[in-house]
């Protein structure tokens, strides 16, 4: 066997397959022989064919398959061995005929070479990292929310700010009467402030021990199988019966008192010995803050290194663009020849940036590793769990569900995809002078409106092209 590449231009080759007889009799024999032993074949026991039969029967369809495997196979091996960056697949070259009575044959397979960047990614290349200002407002609303985790819980007589509503919940009829054997609940717990409904949440507001109020459970939370049947302490079948208006005679409030500043108070929410006055607690609380406000930075930062990467080195790029359209038409057999332009022109800005990450990637020897795709999966499982106001059990629970979302092909694909991006562009930022601006948040909302807008006028702009 002979595998050759033909450069046909600097963008486009041909890999050369020459295949002699003993590269594929062996296994047109060996598959011919399988085929006697498993399959019924009328007229003959099953195994006790011959291999005159065998070849007279299926010897060409065998013969033909093999050829097309044992060529496509060195095509690939050859690509691989030698290195050669290639888009999409290697494609059958077109007036190629099969004379099944010839032994030795020559196949050819078209194929699409990957431009070669010259990438640099050191101290000669200066991006902007916006950091955000930490504000005054944002220490005050940090600090009352470090108070109120920090706080106890407190009986009150009046309804206030986040308060848990505690009574006997009657259902009611259409009169507005309590319902004949209607759902009743004697140790109800109601929290306005999380109901979806701000009516229902309003009907609260002002109200005080002793007061009733009429609600419609549904409204509440949208018609939530599991939360109706939470608050009124039903099973899930039971929750069509809910429908209609419920009254609460209100027995007590549950409201959070906050924390005062204090040694206890610092020693908690930042361990012992770590605060020991106003000063130091107030610098603690910035810091964190800023920690917090860094992802905000970083996924900005990414979003434009890309556009940096892509105005640097995408604008300029030549693709193989003969050798796309044929591999888009053979890969999606619906487009129409006259449609193919657009397909192109509409997949050329993705094409560009796999090749850019591709080639940063291997530029910067990122390599993602189990542990990175693990926490990227436990952050994800973390996120969830919060959004789910499964907060307190997070910890516990978030091996579980990352391991649930690996299981997933697709979802492991795209978490990796994450590790890879997430690694390339520590990298880049470790690797490049960063021109580092401070800026307020509503500075930084703007950058990213403007550039949100540019994404949206760019699409707009395409789509009419189309």
């Amino acid at each position: 066997m002979d595998v050759t590449l033909e450069k046909t231009s600097d963008l486009e080759g041909r890999i050369v397959v020459k295949i002699e007889e003993g590269d594929y009799a062996p296994r047109v024999k060996k598959e011919l022989k399988e085929i006697g032993n498993t399959r019924q074949i009328p007229g003959f026991r099953k195994g006790h064919i011959d291999m005159a039969q065998l070849q007279k029967r299926f010897g060409k369809d065998v013969k033909a398959h093999v050829l097309n495997d044992v060529a496509s196979d060195a095509a690939l091996k050859y690509i691989d061995d030698n290195n050669i960056a290639i888009l999409g697949q290697p494609i059958p070259a077109p007036d190629q005929e099969l004379n099944l009575d010839e032994k030795d044959y020559t196949f050819a397979y078209e194929i699409g070479l990957m431009p070669e960047l010259n990438l640099v990614f050191d101290q000669s290349v200066e991006l902007d990292f916006y950091n955000i200002a930490v504000s005054d407002d944002m220490i005050k609303q940090q600090d009352e929310n470090l108070r109120q985790q920090a706080g106890e819980r407190v009986q009150a007589q009046e309804y206030g700010d986040r308060a848990l509503v505690k009574g006997t919940i009657m259902q009611l009829a259409e009169d507005g009467q309590v319902k004949a054997d209607g759902i009743q609940v004697t140790d109800g717990i109601l929290a306005p402030f999380l109901f979806k409904s701000k009516e229902e949440a309003a009907k609260f507001e002002g109200t005080k021990v002793g007061d009733k109020v009429v609600f419609d459970a549904f409204a509440t939370c949208d018609g939530n199988e599991a939360e109706i049947s939470s608050m009124l302490h039903i099973d899930r079948d039971k929750v069509e019966e809910a429908r209609g208006n419920f009254e609460i005679n209100i027995t007590e409030y549950v409201v959070n008192k906050p924390a005062e500043l204090g040694q206890e108070f610092y020693d908690k929410v930042f361990g012992p010995d770590a605060v020991h006055n106003e000063e130091e607690y107030r610098a603690r609380v910035t810091d964190m803050i800023a920690q917090g406000l860094q992802p905000n930075s970083r996924n900005l930062f990414v979003r434009t290194t890309e556009d940096y990467l892509m105005e640097t080195y995408g604008a300029s790029m030549q693709l193989p663009e003969g050798f796309l359209r044929k591999f888009m038409m053979r890969a999606n057999p619906e487009i129409k020849e006259e449609e193919v332009d657009g397909y192109l022109q509409h997949s050329i800005p993705g094409i560009k940036w796999e090749i850019i990450q591709s080639q940063a990637g291997r530029a910067m020897n990122i390599r993602v590793e189990d542990d990175d795709v693990k926490a990227i999966a436990r952050s994800i499982a973390m996120e969830q769990l919060y959004q789910y106001g499964l907060g307190q059990m997070a910890e516990q629970m978030a091996d579980y569900y990352a391991e649930n979302l690996l299981k997933d092909k697709e979802q492991l694909g795209r978490i990796r995809e994450q590790a890879f991006t997430a690694k390339l562009m520590n990298a880049i930022h470790n690797a490049v002078k960063l021109n580092e601006k401070t800026v307020s948040l509503d500075e930084f909302r703007a950058i990213v409106d403007t550039l949100n807008n540019a994404s949206g006028a760019e699409v707009a702009a395409e789509e009419s092209a189309e």
